[in-house]
């Protein structure tokens, strides 16, 4: 500031305050923000127009002392190392009462102004002045504030974390309750079951329908509401008896000795110079003379130990035969498929099994081989590519001009075939098709097939394995529809269905005698007693992983057993002593049986199983660990092998296709 700019200020005399005022004053001061070193007693007289009202700020970089302190005398910037200033603290806009504060260095106090009222002289040492103090005393705030906030922030993570601590705990406790309510229900169905004064079956886990229904809805008497009551008097006899019943006794028949020599037999001369064939292919040079059937066996033993390859398929397709069964395609090429099937008269043959073919069969191939011309496959009866994931509508329309006599057809894993192929296959073989197979092929969409497959009138065998879109809208107008012929139905891994499709099967399909529900977790007894009431001739029932309960199968078996020659209950994990003795008394005729992961049967269900069931030739028991040496060396039926138990080999215990079986399951080949 320029001292030149305050010379017109005039001064006035001043007084100093009682000094019983100046605790008072400088109090008040204090205040208003004020501290100790930076209020004086010394007074300077000094007249000054008063500032503005004095308010506390922050000071800034650019604040000069014209802004905080105004215009100052030409003596405020002597050497004087303290000055004099007025400010208002009071309501006085016009500053006729300003303060003042002392610019003098006089020590003996002569130059004094008068303090008129509201006035208090206030002296400021240079000097020792830090004008950053107001703004450290901000930062002091600001670090106070940011201490709270993160004070309070860490209380509210606390608070958080004790309500989501307490939200677990809850949800842990309702999963206990939950846990021990399903522990409870189970027990309870469990008492249900074995208490003999409840003559009804217990209810599914599901809580769907029960056997218990089909008793009790007030129908007339069923074969299967006969057969559940049977076994349900027969439990509450014994129970009044106190005894076991003795037809569900079984005593061992026959001593170690007679196991070992029974599973170590001898194996037959044909079957050990098969296996020497299939060891040596390579070294054969010709296959003329040999029948088909064991052609057949050799091509499957080769198969089976990957060792088939392209010299022996050119044995096996010499002098074009009838018959070419091929167990697996993987191996085969492009090229060495044209070339050995490229020189084969198709015109002869009848059956053309090419499995796991998805390499080779492609539309070009077909017209390089197979399928030159139209109606060159004018005797093929029946056909089987399946696993043909290069197969598309129009290789399978080219097939069909060829193939004008088909019969049967399997087109399983053929992943890009859809509901236009189906259609394709009704208007070139509606009225003369009796087989199809179409399982895993994910494309064709049921319901937009379903006209085509009503447009197949001859058809009795219909595999519609693994199909997710099958329903029970679609099994009810199919089957309503041709469920008069039909003879076989696969319908494994169709998870929509439920017993409204069973029932209808049963009462639409008179003539069925074999039925795959495998894996269909919706059903329940209910199922079965609609089978057992209408579905009397099956001979081939396949039930895997289905919750159904002992007394149901018990009684199913009751009623059909005598027809039954297999048997799946694979993993139907309620199986146990009604089943087993309905089967030692009823299924005489019975030749393969599965009861593999079963683990309630014994010992002594499975060899009273056994030891009745004169015709069973193939025992599975795969997860059956509960069997011991006791059943092993002590069942009497000589002539069963079984399969699944520890160091039980396998492959030669694998199903093999019967070479005298004709190439249609249910029906003779007749030629138009």
């Amino acid at each position: 500031m320029d001292p030149q700019n305050q010379e017109d200020q005039q001064e006035q005399p001043s007084s100093v305050p009682p000094l019983e005022d100046v605790a008072a004053i400088a109090e008040q001061l204090k205040g208003h923000g004020f501290f100790d070193n930076q209020i004086s007693m010394p007074l300077s007289p000094r007249n000054e127009t008063p500032p503005e009202p004095f308010l506390k700020r922050t000071i800034q970089e650019d604040d000069t002392d014209d802004y905080y302190l105004g215009r100052l005398p030409k003596e405020a910037y002597a050497s004087s190392p303290k000055r004099t200033k007025f400010y208002n603290f009071f309501d006085d806009p016009k500053g006729e009462n300003p303060i003042i504060i002392s610019d003098t260095d006089n020590d003996d106090g002569d130059q004094r102004m008068e303090i008129t009222e509201n006035q208090m002289p206030l002296a400021f040492d240079i000097n020792a002045y830090d004008i950053n103090n107001e703004s450290d005393d901000d930062n002091n705030d600001d670090e106070t504030r940011r201490r709270e906030l993160i004070e309070a922030q860490r209380r509210e993570a606390e608070r958080r974390e004790l309500i989501e601590g307490q939200r677990r705990e809850a949800q842990r406790r309702e999963l206990i309750r939950r846990q021990n309510m399903r522990e409870r229900q189970y027990i309870k169905e469990t008492a249900k079951r074995y208490a003999a004064h409840i003559h009804r079956v217990p209810e599914n886990k599901d809580g769907d329908h029960n056997v218990a229904i089909v008793i009790d809805d007030g129908s007339p008497s069923t074969p299967f509401s006969e057969a559940i009551k049977a076994i349900q008097e027969r439990v509450e006899k014994n129970r009044k008896k106190g005894t076991v019943d003795e037809s569900l006794i079984w005593v061992p028949k026959r001593n170690g000795e007679d196991f070992v020599n029974r599973r170590f037999l001898v194996p037959s001369l044909e079957d050990m110079s098969l296996k020497v064939l299939a060891e040596h292919a390579d070294a054969v040079v010709s296959l003329d003379g040999v029948s088909d059937e064991l052609k057949l066996r050799l091509s499957n033993l080769l198969c089976d130990s990957r060792r088939m390859n392209g010299h022996v398929l050119e044995l096996l397709l010499r002098g074009n035969p009838k018959v070419i069964r091929l167990k697996d395609c993987s191996w085969l090429t492009e090229e060495e498929f044209t070339k050995y099937f490229g020189t084969l008269n198709p015109s002869g043959i009848e059956v053309l099994h090419l499995n796991q073919c998805g390499r080779v069969v492609a539309e070009h191939t077909l017209l390089a081989t197979v399928a030159k011309s139209p109606k060159c496959l004018s005797k093929l009866i029946s056909l089987s590519l399946t696993g043909a994931c290069r197969l598309f509508d129009n290789g399978l329309q080219l097939l069909l001009s060829s193939a004008t006599a088909l019969r049967s057809i399997n087109l399983s894993q053929c992943s890009l075939l859809t509901f236009a192929g189906l259609n394709i296959l009704a208007d070139s073989l509606g009225s003369i098709l009796k087989e199809l197979y179409l399982d895993d092929c994910i494309l064709i969409n049921a319901t937009l097939a379903l006209p085509a497959l009503k447009r197949l009138e001859q058809l009795d065998v219909l595999s519609l394995a693994g199909l997710p879109t099958v329903s029970d809208k679609f099994i009810n107008s199919f089957i309503v529809a041709r469920g008069h012929n039909i003879k076989e139905l696969v319908l494994k891994d169709c998870v929509d269905l439920t017993d409204a499709s069973i029932k209808v099967i049963a009462n639409h399909c008179p003539g069925l005698q074999a039925l795959d529900l495998m894996s269909l977790s919706k059903l329940t007894d209910l199922s079965i007693g609609y089978l057992t009431n209408s579905c009397q001739a099956l001979r081939t029932l396949k039930l895997c992983r289905n919750p159904f309960s002992d007394e149901a199968i018990g009684a199913f078996l009751a009623v059909t057993g005598k027809s039954l020659e297999e048997l799946s209950l694979n993993n139907i994990k309620k199986v146990g002593q009604h089943t087993a003795l309905s089967l030692a008394k009823e299924a005489k005729n019975l030749h393969t049986l599965d009861l593999s992961w079963c683990r309630n049967l014994t010992d002594n269900e499975f060899g009273l199983i056994v030891d009745n069931c004169f015709s069973l030739r193939f025992l599975k028991l795969f997860g059956c660990s509960q069997v011991t040496d006791v059943f092993l060396k002590g069942h009497s039926n000589s002539e069963l092998r079984i399969i699944g138990l520890k160091l039980c080999p396998l492959l030669q215990h694998m199903e093999r296709p019967d070479p005298h079986r004709s190439a249609l399951r249910y029906a003779p080949i007749s030629q138009k």
